[in-house]
């Protein structure tokens, strides 16, 4: 379902429950559209994420890691100037609408205090959030900047007016008294999928599923103004629930839903939030910072699919080598029956029982130089067919290896990617910008491979990129660990941390291993496994290719399922 009115309403009451009267300790940036306030509350301390991501915006407690820039940009820095060790009155929402105004009280340069108020509109593209001082209504900054050219109701920035977004003209649910126009919808539709379109346009902060919900309901046997009232009074006292829709798609609720099914429920509404986002938004963090990654990759791929394609045709041209050998030779034979001047001449062909083949000569030649001219034909065709060989099997090998890559992006966390740029960077298919800056920096530092632990509690490592993949095998891995890795099929190299893993370990690193590959949710993979100490990387090769010796095979499913089982103990 979406972030709507309603839903937004049940995460008002958590973080008023959690949060209240906490006290801000961080404020950190580290995506472009999102926001991370860690505000200390009852003893602990809690990672508040604001998103105004076009496709996930959100407000919600995350227990998810993030990674912060090297340095905090513009907007963080003024965060930092207003909201450092601010505390949190309260948390509200005008109307039911997708808003939330984190109200706070904080004190200037002067030591003298200040009301402000930190609002996120939940509005898909239009999403934003917003500093604003509340003694005089003046935005201090926002996290997108709107100018009078883009929007000439409401301008976004510093200096400016405060506005809301403008007020539709719908009711709110959860103040609602009179029932009459609602009775009257409920008898003029008794289609639920047309009464839930009907709904939409009469309240407030109803998304698709939440209208489809309430419509189910009000056609439930008693009371309208009851089942209106009971279905409204569960945002209050919520059930955190994610749940499989008909069409088996995953949704999120305040509580479940009558039209949905296999639900499964969470402590915190928060939680349900991680859960069902954490996959997506990465994926969409991912190609938001990793696009000139994506295109280079595209741009490489691309090349070298178009540059094969003419290789195998050259290749296939050199079959006719031996039919220039041929012509040479039965020219040689019948010097005499050639004449200069003549174009074409039949002669009889030894190879193939004497029968004529019409061989075409240059008038302007003599006829020994004609034979000559097509034992040069033959040589440089035999020539040919080692070098295209040859270029078609370095050829196939980079297909391979930004295929491989292509799969590394689509897997990547977002700390992933720096090692992906280096490697690029450093293969000459990227250019470095600040090749020419910090040489005096150290060796660059390579982030750390994925952890997971299998269910003896055996620690088994995952590289997400090539650069992971040769520190964790050649410099990381003991000698006597056990090494996985798709057989033939790009992917991530895979280290078991145990000299002797058991079978069932053994089976969750091969699945790991198939799901960090280019075999990624298909089944059967061929995963092979051997000691680190048969594995050799060839001099002059890219980083992550090695070739290994000694290998057992076992067939498994890349469907991933084991990801979460594992990283979760």
């Amino acid at each position: 379902m979406s972030f709507d009115g309603s839903f937004t309403h049940s995460i008002k009451i958590e973080l008023n429950q959690l949060l209240s009267s906490g006290r801000i300790s961080k404020i950190n940036q580290p995506y472009p559209n999102e926001l991370i306030l860690t505000i200390r509350a009852h003893g602990k301390n809690n990672n508040l994420l604001l998103s105004a991501n076009p496709n996930f915006a959100r407000v919600q407690i995350t227990a998810v890691p993030y990674v912060n820039p090297a340095v905090p940009n513009n907007f963080t820095m003024l965060m930092r100037k207003y909201l450092s060790g601010a505390i949190l009155n309260s948390v509200e929402q005008p109307k039911n609408d997708r808003m939330l105004c984190l109200n706070f009280s904080s004190r200037n340069e002067l030591g003298d205090q200040m009301e402000l108020g930190l609002v996120t509109e939940i509005m898909a593209r239009h999403s934003n959030i917003i500093l604003v001082d509340k003694s005089n209504n003046k935005i201090l900054d926002a996290i997108k900047h709107v100018g009078p050219d883009v929007n000439r109701y409401r301008t976004l920035l510093p200096g400016a007016e405060y506005i809301q977004p403008p007020k539709q003209n719908l009711q709110d649910p959860f103040t609602k008294k009179e029932f009459s126009d609602i009775s009257s919808l409920v008898k003029g539709y008794p289609n639920v999928d047309v009464l839930a379109e009907q709904l939409k346009h009469t309240l407030q902060g109803l998304g698709n599923d939440t209208a489809l919900a309430l419509a189910n309901y009000l056609h439930k046997p008693g009371d309208l103004n009851n089942n209106f009232q009971s279905f409204f009074a569960q945002f209050d006292k919520y059930k955190p629930t994610l749940s499989k829709l008909v069409n088996n798609k995953i949704a999120f609720s305040a509580f479940p839903y009558p039209h949905t099914k296999e639900n499964k429920t969470y402590g915190t509404l928060s939680e349900l939030l991680d859960a069902y986002y954490t996959q997506q938004a990465q994926r969409d963090r991912v190609r938001e910072q990793g696009n000139v990654l994506i295109e280079v990759v595209k741009k490489q791929l691309k090349k070298n699919l178009n540059k094969l394609k003419k290789l195998t045709k050259e290749l296939a041209a050199t079959n006719s080598a031996d039919e220039y050998r041929i012509k040479g030779e039965i020219l040689t034979t019948f010097l005499t029956k050639v004449k200069r001047g003549m174009s074409s001449v039949e002669l009889p062909n030894y190879y193939d029982d004497n029968k004529l083949i019409k061989i075409s000569i240059s008038n302007q030649l003599y006829p020994s130089e004609n034979a000559q001219k097509y034992f040069k034909k033959y040589q440089k065709a035999k020539n040919a067919v080692g070098y295209l060989s040859d270029q078609i099997k370095l050829t196939k090998q980079e297909i391979d290896y930004f295929e491989n890559i292509q799969s590394q992006i689509e897997l990547a966390n977002p700390e992933d990617l720096t090692d992906i740029r280096s490697e690029l960077e450093e293969g000459g298919y990227l250019k470095n910008h600040d090749q020419h800056r910090n040489r005096k920096n150290k060796r660059r530092k390579i982030s750390k491979p994925e952890k997971f632990t299998a269910s003896d509690g055996t620690t088994i490592l995952v590289g997400k990129n090539n650069l992971q993949n040769e520190k964790l095998t050649m410099h990381t891995a003991d000698k006597r660990d056990t090494w996985l890795h798709t057989q033939k099929i790009p992917g991530s190299h895979v280290i078991i941390q145990s000299f002797d893993p058991s079978e069932q370990t053994l089976q969750e690193a091969a699945e790991l291993a198939a799901y960090f590959s280019k075999a990624r949710n298909s089944t059967k993979v061929p995963v092979d496994y051997t000691r680190v100490k048969n594995i050799r990387k060839p001099n002059g090769t890219k980083p992550g290719y090695v070739i290994y010796d000694s290998q057992k095979t076992l067939l498994v499913d890349g469907t991933g399922e084991i990801v979460n089982q594992l990283a979760q103990k």
